[in-house]
């Protein structure tokens, strides 16, 4: 099976602590051994599967929206993007130069073409600019690969 990733950043550490253990029980619910992650591997839901699925023996193809994306990503997430980076099987690039919203969601349409099922870290709320997590999920309800939700009860951004 292979899953994508998509998700709101920033959450707190509470919310944070609780999306992780239910992503933590998703991949104890699928066979690892079988299991490839699609990630862009930014700080968030996109590393936190990836780290889960890799820890269970699964597999982690990345997708890297544009040239300059390590460098937009916040400076406290780069050792462990390099880190997610070395341990990736595969490595998929859009052939965009700009880290932009274009380039995130050319990125999020380019895995979400790799994938078989959708897992969105989302609030349910519509996207705060183009390319958001919403945008992602409505692209994958276009395309027909199914979306999981994962937002614990009660959570907000």
């Amino acid at each position: 099976m292979r899953i994508g990733i998509t998700g709101h950043r920033g959450l707190s550490s509470e919310v944070e602590r609780r999306v992780r253990l239910e992503l933590a029980a998703l991949v104890a619910s699928l066979e690892a051994a079988d299991l490839v992650v699609v990630s862009c591997i930014a700080d968030g839901p996109d590393a936190w599967l990836a780290q889960e699925v890799l820890a269970r023996g699964g597999r982690l193809e990345v997708v890297v929206p544009a040239e300059s994306y390590r460098e937009g990503l916040p400076l406290s997430h780069h050792a462990e993007y390099d880190e997610l980076m070395r341990r990736a099987v595969d490595v998929h690039a859009t052939g965009l130069r700009h880290s932009d919203s274009h380039a995130h969601m050319a990125g999020s349409e380019l895995m979400v073409g790799l994938v078989d099922r959708l897992v969105a870290v989302w609030d349910g709320e519509p996207a705060r600019g183009y390319g958001g997590t919403a945008d992602v999920v409505a692209y994958a309800e276009r395309n027909g690969v199914p979306t999981q939700v994962v937002w614990p009860d009660g959570a907000s951004r």
